[in-house]
């Protein structure tokens, strides 16, 4: 296998639940105070309020990160906060391999994570779910994990690549 191709998303059931849970209160605090006859919300605040929590909680779920590995380097997106596909040449790279992690002590939890609070000597994680990811240390010191579901299938490209890394 010369290429690797992976998609994530947020999509565990334990993340859904924590979500439709956490959206109950808040409309049923907002149709509460509609409902009273002193409320002074009108059709449209009430329609829109509604409309915002609802987008806002539920926004998690267009996130999407996506990997590939080929004869050029990584290449990832983690959508929306990367409009376009990001590039790591293999002469960038210093060190690259599959690991375990742990998502929450090592980078703070899953998504985009790592800099201010957490760990800084880790770099920067870029995850979804799980606890395996792609490790890339650069040669400019810099450190990126990327998470994969994919873990035999990255670990049998990456080595198809180790050649390329001077």
């Amino acid at each position: 296998m010369k290429i690797f191709k992976e998609e994530q998303q947020f999509t565990q059931s334990w993340l859904i639940i924590l979500i439709t849970i956490s959206i109950i209160l808040p409309i049923t605090l907002i149709i509460k105070e509609y409902m009273k006859e002193s409320s002074t919300m009108s059709s449209t605040e009430f329609i829109l309020t509604l409309l915002g929590i609802t987008l806002s909680i539920t926004f998690i779920f267009f996130f999407k990160l996506t990997t590939r590995i080929d004869e050029i380097g990584i290449h990832y997106q983690f959508f929306p906060f990367h409009l376009s596909m990001r590039k790591i040449t293999w002469t960038e790279i210093n060190k690259i391999h599959v690991r375990k992690y742990e998502p929450i002590s090592e980078y703070g939890g899953w998504g985009l994570k790592g800099g201010f609070f957490w760990n800084k000597g880790k770099g920067t994680a870029i995850n979804i779910s799980g606890n395996i990811g792609i490790q890339i240390e650069l040669k400019n010191n810099k450190k990126l994990l990327i998470g994969t579901k994919k873990k035999r299938e990255a670990k049998h490209v990456l080595e198809n690549y180790q050649y390329k890394i001077n």
